[in-house]
């Protein structure tokens, strides 16, 4: 199936998804990130703001800083994204396409970063992921001179058995829905074998 048509898809399927529903499936895939070894040895985490019913990412925010973990969020800029600290939610402001971005001026460079919580909108079972098509992801990945541990984070129907791939395409370490843990491509800090 192309690309396109699997984005409509999952985005429709995504989109019909009640509050309470995408709540709770949130909920259990956050309380799933939370019990890894990969978020325990994280000392830099990168999450992402989500939009369109995506995972939330609010709990382990507030879990990251309760126990000192420092905490980044993208923010495009020219045609790839920066990572910026962010010590509070408040901090976060409608920016590109209307996503939450943060208003602060401390850019943390790729490799200092430990851990990227990816979003997508659809992932396969060999770690591949499907975007948004703008490719912004994989632009600022391809620029980092040290991986960190990616985990891609969707809800268990986002998953597919594969996905087109192009050559550019960058595999996640980990995926983590509400149900499932998967580890695929290991980077030697922080992902285990």
């Amino acid at each position: 199936m192309p690309k396109k048509s699997i984005r409509s898809a999952m985005l429709a399927q995504r989109r019909h998804l009640a509050a309470v529903t995408c709540a709770a499936l949130s909920h259990a895939a956050q309380v799933r990130l939370l019990e890894t070894p990969e978020f325990s040895r994280a000392a830099i985490l990168a999450l992402y703001s989500p939009i369109l019913n995506e995972v939330f990412t609010e709990e382990l925010f507030h879990a990251a800083r309760r126990i000192g973990k420092r905490v980044v969020y993208p923010r495009v800029y020219d045609e790839s994204l920066e990572f910026v600290e962010v010590t509070g939610l408040e901090e976060l402001k409608p920016g590109v396409f209307g996503v939450l971005e943060p208003s602060g001026t401390s850019v943390l460079p790729a490799s200092v970063l430990d851990l990227i919580l990816v979003p997508g909108i659809s992932f396969d079972q060999a770690g591949f992921r499907l975007g948004y098509g703008k490719g912004y992801y994989d632009r600022f990945l391809h620029t980092a001179d040290r991986c960190p541990c990616l985990v891609g984070f969707c809800f268990d129907f986002q998953l597919v058995a594969d996905l087109p791939m192009e050559a550019h395409d960058i595999g996640m370490n980990m995926l983590v829905t509400e149900s499932r843990t998967l580890r695929f491509f290991t980077t030697p800090e922080l992902c285990p074998e």
